[in-house]
């Protein structure tokens, strides 16, 4: 649902998620290290036993901002995030995008 109303507001979400090779109509990466584009926000939906051995990734990345939706907080990744200037959010992308906040 979050990838079909950041595509509806005119984003263009990078799916990423070994399990599947399309999503939506988009590519779908099978680590976020594939992903050769800047990448400006990672949106989290999986909890830290799965975040946590991606860390080095994710942060290596280089993101501005990384969200925690409800259930994927993650305060050793947070704490790693901060530490390299990436803005952390814990806040549901969602309700962000309907009230304007995103």
């Amino acid at each position: 649902m979050a990838m079909q109303r950041l595509k509806q507001r005119g984003y263009r979400p990078i799916p990423v998620n070994p399990a599947f090779e399309e999503v939506l109509g988009e590519r779908c990466y099978k680590q976020i290290s594939d992903v050769k584009d800047p990448i400006d926000t990672v949106t989290m939906y999986v909890g830290a036993a799965r975040s946590t051995p991606l860390i080095r990734e994710i942060v290596g990345a280089k993101p501005r901002r990384i969200i925690f939706n409800p259930g994927a907080e993650n305060p050793q990744l947070a704490e790693e995030a901060e530490k390299h200037g990436i803005e952390v959010v814990e806040g549901c992308t969602l309700v962000m995008l309907g009230t304007g906040m995103f």
